[in-house]
């Protein structure tokens, strides 16, 4: 049984080297949407070289995270958190240095690889580290200050590209790994799952990520009209079949179907595809928009976004509490409904827009939105399958999450006639802008109707999440479900 107590210094240590683990994944995901308008004119990057900087890491990061929760468990958490950091860290100074936006992405997609790694161990390890007292506060402390990383990453991530450069979005992930590696080496017990058997569902992880890799190339690229996107379409569309075929017949599927046996678990998904390829969207185009057409530095940008994670952080728990008392299904209907209401706010974002009245009531609906949906919604995936799966359920839904963010920011610019430069002409980008926002809208009103007509209130006794505090908006938190189990 894990014995190490939060408050000796070794459980100090190990909180330091899990929350500086996750924070780099965590500050990735939401401070590079501020640096993209820097990085189009630094490399002479066309609207899709964008895209896919953030896709390509979005794509290897949905298609592997459950992977790399089960070689945690089979061959040892620490040793692959470590693992993830470096990989991490050495994909990182390769987007830092990257002389083209081909090889910026490149490295995006391994930097990706490596937060498959590290995400799902830094909580992994905590479960299987700390004392059972103490384990809900180390969990607490863990969820909190990553949200407080993540409130603070595009604020964080302005002032860089401000100052020393969008570079340094990157280079900055090289000394948090140097300071993390080796305090996770010299103060976190090794640990793993004695239950963990069978081989390894790489087949099955290989063919998710091409097809997500495939498909969002088709839409990203369906402007040209090249034979090279209708290839890449059905090949995709290849891949996903093949992948449901393996994920079928393997004794071990890496995303075990009979999962979707339950009715709940499969409307939660439904449900956080939409509100998350909404999200997805929505934060990727209002960096942009904010930067292009309203005229605001990278720095301004990315502090205007600040309040809707710090609500989040705030009240999440309170959310969660207010939940369990009236239900799953009113909160994710509302929930959707108010995001979706900050998306037609965001319509008053144009040339020379004023923050306190045309941007500041847009964010905060946006962050009272996601406040009322987000615990929720975790709570219910967990609540929809059996204890022992909970954490497989939370690290499906993160996936589902992630890879809905990625199809929209794909999807959304040629869904909204956005051209291939339209990112470097104010008025073309704000008409687009303005087509996007209420596509991101609908999505959500459909999320909402999910939730209305298909969710039911949770059993008695179901497991709960047991990260209250949460700010990250591409994604809902992880869960491992049971001690010492993570996901996948």
């Amino acid at each position: 049984m894990p014995d190490v107590r939060l408050a000796s210094s070794q459980g100090k240590w190990i909180l330091l080297t899990t929350v500086l683990g996750s924070s780099m994944a965590m500050l990735d995901s939401t401070v590079v949407n501020v640096a993209l308008p820097r990085i189009g004119r630094d490399l002479d990057a066309s609207l899709s070289a964008l895209q896919w900087t953030v896709n390509a890491y979005m794509v290897t990061l949905a298609g592997l995270i459950l992977l790399g929760g089960s070689l945690g468990d089979r061959y040892g958490r620490r040793k692959v958190f470590v693992v993830g950091v470096v990989w991490f860290a050495v994909a990182s100074l390769f987007c830092g240095l990257a002389p083209t936006s081909g090889v910026l992405v490149a490295a995006r997609a391994l930097q990706g690889v490596g937060g498959a790694l590290l995400t799902p161990g830094s909580l992994a390890l905590i479960q299987a580290s700390f004392h059972p007292d103490d384990r809900s506060r180390a969990v607490g402390l863990w969820s909190g200050f990553g949200g407080i990383g993540a409130a603070v990453g595009p604020f964080l991530g302005g002032w860089l590209v401000a100052g020393p450069g969008w570079r340094w979005v990157f280079l900055l992930n090289v000394p948090l790994a140097v300071l993390c590696v080796p305090v996770a080496l010299r103060h976190v017990p090794e640990s793993a799952d004695d239950r963990a058997h069978g081989r390894f569902d790489v087949l099955g992880a290989a063919l998710g990520a091409l097809a997500l890799a495939l498909l969002t190339y088709a839409l990203i690229e369906a402007r040209s009209g090249a034979v090279a996107v209708t290839v890449s379409a059905v090949a995709g569309l290849a891949a996903a079949v093949g992948f449901v075929h393996v994920e079928r017949h393997r004794a071990d599927p890496m995303l075990p179907p009979d999962i979707f046996a339950s009715r709940q678990f499969t409307a939660v998904n439904l449900v956080t595809l939409c509100v998350y390829a909404a999200f997805g969207g929505f934060f990727f185009l209002t960096a942009l928009q904010l930067q292009v057409v309203a005229g605001y530095s990278p720095l301004a940008a990315g502090t205007a976004l600040l309040p809707t994670t710090a609500l989040m952080l705030l009240f999440s728990s309170r959310s969660g509490a207010l939940a369990d008392r009236t239900g799953p299904r009113l909160p994710l209907t509302a929930g959707p409904l108010l995001c979706a209401a900050a998306m037609l706010l965001m319509l008053r974002v144009g040339e020379d827009a004023d923050y306190l009245t045309d941007v500041l009531p847009a964010v905060l609906v946006m962050g009272a939105g996601m406040v009322v949906l987000v615990a929720p919604l975790t709570a219910t995936v967990l609540a929809s399958v059996d204890t022992a799966r909970a954490g497989l359920a939370s690290g499906i839904n993160n996936a589902a999450a992630r890879a809905a963010g990625l199809v929209a920011v794909a999807a959304l610019p040629l869904l909204s006639g956005m051209g291939p430069e339209a990112y470097r002409s104010p008025p073309a980008f704000d008409a687009a802008f303005d087509r996007a926002m209420p596509i991101c809208a609908g999505v959500l009103v459909a999320g909402a109707v999910l939730a209305f007509t298909l969710v039911r209130r949770p059993a008695p006794g179901c497991p709960r999440p047991e990260c209250r505090q949460h700010g990250c908006v591409t994604a809902p938190p992880l869960e491992t479900g049971r001690p010492g189990r993570g996901p996948g």
